[in-house]
Formats: C-alpha cells, sequence, structure tokens
C-alpha cells in the first residue's frame, strides 16, 4: 500500500458500494475494502487504518457490533468510524453516535460531503 496516503477501510457487504467507494475516495486516500466485518478485523491485523467507514446491516456482525469490538480494544478504540449506511432513521444515528461512531452518512451520499466529513475526523 502507498505510504504517502492515509490508510481507510472501507466496510459494506454491497460490492458496489465497495467500488463506487473506492473510485471517489482512491485519489485522495488508501482504499482498503473489507465485504464483512469479520474480513474488517482480518485485515486489521496486519494494517491500522487512519479511519473506518462501516455500513451497519451486514449479515453475520452488523455495523453496531463491529464498533463495539473495535470500541473495547486499547489497539483500535481511537480509530475514529463514521457509519457510512442506507440506515436512514434518526434512532440509527443516535444509536450509532452512542455507540461511539464519530459521523453518520446516509447512503448514497454526495461525494463532496463524504470527503469533507472524512477530513474532519481523520487521524
Amino acid at each position: 500500500m502507498e505510504t504517502d496516503k492515509k490508510l481507510l477501510i472501507l466496510v459494506d457487504d454491497n460490492p458496489a458500494n465497495l467500488r463506487i467507494g473506492k473510485n471517489v475516495l482512491g485519489g485522495t486516500y488508501t482504499v482498503a475494502t473489507a465485504p464483512s466485518a469479520e474480513k474488517l478485523f482480518s485485515l486489521m491485523e496486519n494494517n491500522r487504518p487512519h479511519l473506518i467507514l462501516l455500513d451497519i446491516d451486514m449479515p453475520e456482525m452488523n455495523g453496531y457490533e463491529a464498533l463495539e469490538i473495535l470500541k473495547a480494544s486499547p489497539d483500535t478504540k481511537d480509530i475514529p468510524v463514521i457509519f457510512l449506511t442506507g440506515m436512514a432513521d434518526e434512532k440509527d444515528e443516535e444509536r450509532g453516535r452512542k455507540a461511539g461512531a464519530v459521523d453518520y452518512i446516509v447512503k448514497p451520499f454526495d461525494p463532496p460531503v463524504l470527503m469533507a466529513c472524512i477530513e474532519k475526523h481523520i487521524l
């Protein structure tokens, strides 16, 4: 991976969303993609991201559960997590923020808004 660009990990079970996110963000950041929360944790064994973009509605382990694991570990608790999700209900956003997400963006996202949000929170 390129060392001059900050590393983002984009987690989404939809391959189209992973492609779109990588295309939008790849010019500015090194973007690693994971199709599940389990793959996120595997990827993080050898990579420490500057920020994680995390979908909520995924099979096996949802975004809330993944965030809980991230926040419980001293090694990952300080990595900013932005929920990037199709779940537009205010209760979902409130739950995400209470769980420790630094921001909440509803898909489909506006690329300039996403970039500004990342810049605001990136380590």
